[in-house]
């Protein structure tokens, strides 16, 4: 306790009113127990005492508590309760004191906790990369004469015909500026089109690799990003409401290493707001494949603007399952780097511990093209460390170990595309290995996104500007926040401690394997590796048939989803997961498996 503080509870006016009370009331008045010495206040060398400060906080009472077990699931006495009503508003001032006041303080939203989560934590030994990246060689393909062939061709092609000056980063971006005028009435996937922005980049691309200043396979290369990374005078909305007039004045630390890579931004792609789900002040964004549902999200935009063949390649972020699930839905190949590779500077913050930024694009080797543009470090995002990239694109995979989990590849949501991949595997020479792990109860750890997520956007929900995002359904942000102000502190330091059990158990797995095939909506899969940050991939590895609809959504019976007289053929894909720090491997693994699948050229039928 503070002079200052001590000082207060000695001249304040509760302190003068129990100077005129008969013994016994005074004592109560001054928070003693009747009988009890009062501790001096004056002393020198007094320690402080928990519960002595000043009440701040409306009266509680016992039966205050009795209500609030039920939301925490504890169980306590009846004199228990007496004990902690009687002092909660002087032993609980402090905490109130942050955000209530007298000496309120509200913290920048560039300001991340004190606590980093680091993937590697003790005992985990990461595979030493080496200073190695070799992209496929380039081949001879001439330049179709289709606009739409063009603009479908991944960046591993597109590069080589713009380095080849075959095909100017003008002539390109004005492709795609024409296909986004066109088709995004139907996706609704575009926030922002940057078309001045972009035609000054290609233009001025075009005069660099005229004057043999080529910067490598980005270069004039046009991409998409997801409305969180902040754009130096272009809008950056959040897809919320409260944050649609927001225009920042720097770049996202991800944006500039794309400017300084030669890269063309045409549009910033939709996103279900504040990174939930496909829907956001303008809409829904919809599927390409399946224009009666949503694409997924929260990386709507970039899985649908990337399938559809409007952007070349797009910046995607996943919590919980945002790049993953639009690459999935879209038919995309979406690589979720580790956490800590890539710079989240500049980046919309959902969670500090999870949030991770990474490319969304039509082939295996166009993601991490990308991501070596983009990895390393940045001051402004203190879970950023130096990593190396290690990639060969003629390595294949022969001799990789597989893990597999059996029971998972004979449930839902595993379908004949997941078991085919297995037997894809064999003749590709991997050695399959089954794995397994504990039946513990993982989704306990969604806790630690519920409380960061809610102390991230504390004001838009105290301020109830929350209220005015569109979706208010009983899962949408709305409730989650308001639901998450009564969190258990201790439940969260439970699950905190719970995430690197988890840790030490996937290092246990990735003893025995090189990489994983998991069903990619698999749930267990989806928290654990978003919990210790484990890169992923997910690809397109073949076709299923639906009759209904999806929907990231709970179901809603006033509101059913679309169903079909006949199934719709849709794409599905795989996910594998890597060691930490080796996507190297992953996307060489994914290269064998896209070659034999065979299934990445074909597109969206109406686009």
């Amino acid at each position: 306790m503070t002079a200052s503080r001590r000082e207060f509870l000695t001249l304040s006016s509760m302190g003068a009113l129990a100077a005129a009370l008969p013994e016994s009331l005074a004592a109560q008045a001054a928070g003693q127990v009747p009988g009890q010495q009062p501790q001096n206040q004056t002393t020198p060398g007094a320690p402080t005492a928990f519960g002595t400060s000043p009440a701040v906080g409306p009266p509680v009472s016992a039966e205050t508590f009795a209500e609030a077990e039920k939301l925490i699931q504890v169980e306590m006495t009846e004199a228990d309760r007496a004990q902690a009503a009687g002092n909660w508003r002087e032993a609980m001032a402090g905490l109130y004191e942050l955000r209530t006041g007298p000496r309120k303080l509200a913290l920048e939203d560039s300001l991340s906790p004190a606590t980093v989560w680091n993937p590697a934590i003790p005992g985990i030994t990461l595979k030493q990369q080496p200073t190695l990246f070799v992209r496929s060689t380039g081949s001879n393909t001439p330049l179709p004469a289709s606009e739409e062939a063009i603009a479908y061709a991944p960046v591993a092609q597109l590069s080589r015909w713009i380095e080849a000056r075959k095909l100017t980063s003008t002539q390109l971006t004005e492709i795609y500026l024409r296909r986004i005028e066109r088709f995004d009435p139907k996706l609704h996937c575009m926030i922002t089109v940057t078309r001045d922005h972009a035609l000054e980049q290609a233009r001025k691309a075009d005069a660099e690799i005229a004057a043999g200043n080529y910067r490598g396979p980005l270069h004039g290369i046009p991409w998409g990003a997801k409305d969180l990374l902040d754009t130096a005078g272009i809008p950056t909305t959040y897809g919320a409401e409260p944050f649609r007039n927001r225009v920042p004045q720097k770049n996202a630390a991800v944006t500039q290493r794309l400017n300084d890579a030669g890269a063309v931004l045409i549009a910033k792609l939709s996103m279900g707001a504040l990174a939930l789900n496909d829907i956001w002040f303008g809409g829904q964004t919809m599927n390409p494949w399946l224009l009666e549902e949503g694409s997924s999200g929260s990386s709507a935009g970039p899985g649908a603007a990337t399938a559809a063949g409007l952007v070349a390649f797009a910046i995607g972020s996943e919590t919980g399952g945002s790049i993953v699930s639009p690459s999935m839905r879209c038919g995309v190949t979406g690589l979720r780097p580790t956490y800590g590779r890539v710079p989240r500077t500049g980046a919309m913050t959902l969670c500090w511990s999870l949030d991770k930024l990474g490319p969304m694009a039509r082939s295996v080797e166009d993601t991490i093209l990308v991501l070596n543009a983009i990895s390393g470090p940045d001051p402004g995002d203190t879970a950023s460390v130096p990593s190396r990239l290690s990639f060969n694109a003629e390595a294949g995979a022969r001799g990789l170990r597989l893990g597999y989990f059996p029971a998972w590849m004979k449930e839902t949501p595993a379908t004949d595309v997941d078991r085919m991949a297995l037997e894809t595997a064999r003749k590709l020479g991997m050695e399959l290995v089954e794995v397994s792990i504990p039946d513990w109860p993982y989704d306990s750890l969604n806790l630690i996104l519920f409380a960061e997520s809610s102390a991230a956007f504390e004001e838009l929900t105290l301020s109830h500007k929350v209220d005015e995002l569109k979706a208010q359904v009983p899962d949408a942000w709305p409730n989650t926040f308001r639901q998450s102000r009564f969190l258990s502190a201790v439940d969260f330091v439970q699950a905190d401690r719970f995430r690197r059990k988890v840790a030490e158990e996937m290092a246990r797995v990735f003893e025995k394997v090189d990489l994983l095939l998991v069903p990619s909506l698999r749930d267990e899969m989806l928290v654990i590796t978003n919990n210790t940050g484990h890169p992923s991939l997910t690809m397109r590895a073949g076709w299923v048939k639906v009759s209904e609809a999806r929907s990231d959504w709970a179901p809603d019976p006033k509101h059913p989803l679309p169903r079909f007289s006949s199934p719709r053929r849709v794409p599905h894909g795989i996910t594998l997961i890597g060691r930490l720090f080796d996507e190297g491997t992953l996307v060489q693994a994914g290269m064998a498996f896209e070659a034999a699948f065979g299934v990445v050229q074909e597109h969206p039928p109406e686009f």
